[in-house]
C-alpha cells in the first residue's frame, strides 16, 4: 500500500504531493514500482485544526477519479463518512479509517458500497492531542479494541472478508508501545483478518535508531520484514520500490512467489 498525501503538512513529504498533478504522478510511479494499493489522504492524523469535509473531498476525489483503471486498488484515508461515500462513488474500493470507526455511519457507508475497510487502533478524537498515552498491556488492549470495532463493522453489514486490521503504530502510542506491538504482532494477526502495518519512517523507528525522518528507510524495511514474518499481509509505505523488493524476497524465500528468473548454475557454465 503506497501513501499519497494531498495535504500541505504531511508527516513525511511535507506537502510535496499536495498539487493534484504531483499526487497523481506519485501514485502512477508507485504502481509502476509494484504497489498493489494506493492510499490517498486529504487530512493527516496528527493534531491540528479541523479540515472542512468539502475541502477534504476536493482533495481526494480528483485523485481517485484520475487513477481509475490505473492498475491498483484505491484506498482513501479518512474518518468522515461523507468523504468515504464520495470517494467510493468516485471509484475507491477501500476506506482506511485511522480512528477505528469512531462514527458507526462509516460502517454503513462501507457496507452499502460493498467496500473494504481498514480498522485502525487509536485513542484520541480526530486531530486532537492525547498526551502521555498509557496502557497496562498495550497489545491486549489494542487487540480488544480491534475485536470490538470489527464486531461493530460486521453488525453494520460489512463483509468479513473485506475487513483489515491495523494496530496503529505510533498512533497515541510511544516508542516502547510500538516496539511491543511489533514484537507481539502475531496476537493481532490472530484476530483472523488481514493485518496491515503502517510503519514507514515513523518516529518509533527514528527513536529506536537515532535517525531523522529522511534517514529511516533501513529501519522501516527491517520492521516491515519482521512484521510480515509475524503475520502482517499489507504494509503501508512511502518507499515503494525498496519495500516491494523486500516483500518479494520474503515471498521467494517462503515459496510464495517464483524467482523472477533462473540463470545461476542453470547452464553448462556458471555466468
Amino acid at each position: 500500500m503506497a501513501i499519497v498525501n494531498r495535504t500541505p503538512d504531511s508527516f513525511y513529504d511535507r506537502g510535496a504531493t499536495f498539487a493534484l498533478d504531483a499526487a497523481v504522478a506519485q501514485a502512477e510511479r508507485a504502481i509502476a514500482e509494484g504497489a498493489d494499493i494506493i492510499d490517498v489522504g486529504g487530512a493527516k492524523f496528527a493534531p491540528g485544526p479541523p479540515i472542512p469535509v468539502g475541502e477534504e473531498i476536493d482533495r481526494v476525489v480528483p485523485v481517485v477519479e484520475r487513477l481509475a483503471g490505473a492498475g491498483a486498488a484505491i484506498s482513501v484515508d479518512t474518518f468522515h463518512p461523507a468523504v468515504a461515500r464520495a470517494a467510493l462513488e468516485a471509484g475507491a474500493s477501500i476506506i482506511n479509517d485511522t480512528t477505528g470507526i469512531h462514527d458507526p455511519e462509516m460502517a454503513d457507508v462501507v457496507a452499502g458500497h460493498d467496500a473494504g475497510i481498514v480498522v485502525t487502533h487509536s485513542l484520541a478524537a480526530p486531530r486532537t492531542v492525547y498526551p502521555r498515552p498509557a496502557y497496562g498491556d498495550v497489545v491486549a488492549e489494542v487487540r480488544a479494541f480491534l475485536a470490538e470495532r470489527v464486531a461493530l463493522a460486521l453488525a453494520h453489514g460489512v463483509a468479513p472478508e473485506r475487513i483489515i486490521v491495523d494496530p496503529g503504530h505510533d498512533l497515541n502510542k510511544n516508542t516502547r508501545h510500538s516496539l511491543e506491538l511489533t514484537r507481539r504482532l502475531g496476537e493481532i494477526a490472530s484476530l483472523g483478518h488481514p493485518t496491515l502495518v503502517a510503519l514507514s519512517n515513523k518516529d518509533f523507528i527514528g527513536e529506536s535508531l537515532g535517525r531523522e525522518r529522511e534517514d529511516r528507510l533501513p529501519g522501516s524495511l527491517a520492521a516491515a520484514v519482521y512484521c510480515v514474518m509475524r503475520g502482517a499481509r499489507i504494509v503501508r509505505v512511502h518507499n515503494v520500490r525498496e519495500t516491494v523488493d523486500a516483500m518479494r524476497m520474503i515471498e521467494a524465500i517462503e515459496g510464495w512467489r517464483e524467482p523472477a528468473y533462473l540463470r545461476h548454475n542453470m547452464g553448462e557454465a556458471n555466468p
